[in-house]
């Protein structure tokens, strides 16, 4: 059994996209001397501020590439955690989006944890209000609540479980063989392809990221026709159709370590193209193209980019390491009651 609930009322959670898309303000890039004297900049806050970076695939690739430098992790939303979580340092400095930073200061909370802008957000966040969200789970009580990682603080707090798409499948599935019913939220196309996989019953909360909506089966189809040997890469939380085009789906981890294991010298790939740094640095002898998008609509301003993730750069990397500005702050109570269902995320071994 599967559901998809528009729980918003007034405002829809579209518009709420459309309209923090439309105060996006793109980054001016560097010249290459100002990236060199950035670049020695950070590397000296790093040390003066006892920090450390913590970088998600789809930065900006200068950014990923001193996190390694410096001894910081670049990874999905999963391992982002657990790094920061573990590491020695007093300051994280976490390159990605708004809920990252707060997962982070939830996991550390006698940590300073700074971002590069308080202004990157999702669009899953942005279209799952706390508010609305509790109420829904409200009207449906007898349900276990599991939301993806992509939410604020105060919808983790009012879950059971947190997930990443790397370990969605494994968490729905053991739920569902406890005999429970699942209310997921916020991404749908995550959401049904969890429940396809699985066969649970699970309410949906109507939410999608912008970026993996875009993705369009019919030109994905046509690129194959001038790609006839690739093999296809996607991220679950695109739309069914593109889905079922796939040799491999999974998150953006799963993602790369198939890219090595698999015997294709091409892909097509389907998520955002922040990754394509790894990929390339991990499998260099391959060959790897992005997947066709919509390329109109308020949401093409991604163009399979993150927009918030690309409000991250150096610069202002390096202005908060400099200044302390930029810091993720969650309420005490509020990081105590998400912190449960975190735990449940990160000791969940699958078993």
């Amino acid at each position: 059994m599967t559901g998809i609930n528009i729980a918003s009322e007034g405002v829809s959670a579209q518009q709420r996209v459309r309209d923090n898309l439309n105060q996006i303000t793109p980054r001016e890039p560097s010249s290459q001397r100002s990236i060199d004297e950035i670049r020695a900049n950070i590397k000296s806050l790093l040390l003066r501020e006892n920090a450390v970076i913590v970088a998600h695939y789809y930065t900006d690739p200068l950014i990923q590439a001193i996190a390694e430098e410096t001894g910081g992790c670049v990874s999905d939303s999963l391992e982002m955690a657990r790094f920061g979580r573990d590491h020695q340092a007093s300051t994280l400095l976490v390159a990605g989006v708004k809920f990252m930073g707060e997962t982070a200061s939830i996991l550390s909370p006698e940590k300073r944890i700074l971002m590069p802008t308080l202004e990157a957000t999702c669009s899953l966040d942005i279209g799952c209000p706390a508010e609305e969200f509790s109420q829904f789970c409200d009207k449906h009580s007898d349900r276990t609540v599991v939301v993806y990682a992509n939410t604020s603080a105060a919808v983790k707090a009012r879950a059971d479980w947190v997930v990443t798409s790397s370990i969605a499948l494994k968490v729905v599935e053991h739920l569902d063989q406890q005999g429970e019913k699942i209310l997921w939220a916020p991404d749908k196309h995550l959401g049904s392809y969890v429940q396809r996989e699985t066969g649970a019953d699970v309410l949906m909360w109507d939410g999608a990221c912008i970026v993996h909506e875009e993705f369009k089966a019919k030109a994905l189809l046509d690129l194959k026709k001038v790609y006839p040997d690739a093999g296809v890469l996607v991220h679950p939380e695109s739309p069914q159709s593109v889905v079922e085009l796939a040799d491999f789906v999974g998150s953006t981890s799963q993602i790369i370590n198939a890219a090595e294991e698999l015997p294709h010298r091409q892909f097509i790939v389907a998520t955002d193209q922040g990754i394509f740094y790894k990929l390339q640095q991990r499998v260099p002898d391959k060959e790897f193209i992005v997947a066709p998008t919509a390329g109109n609509g308020a949401s093409c301003r991604s163009c399979a980019m993150c927009p918030w993730m690309a409000m991250n750069g150096l610069d202002n990397l390096a202005a908060a390491l400099d200044t302390g500005s930029n810091e993720i702050a969650v309420d005490r109570d509020l990081g105590r009651r998400a912190m449960k269902p975190l735990q449940r995320m990160l000791q969940f071994n699958g078993s």
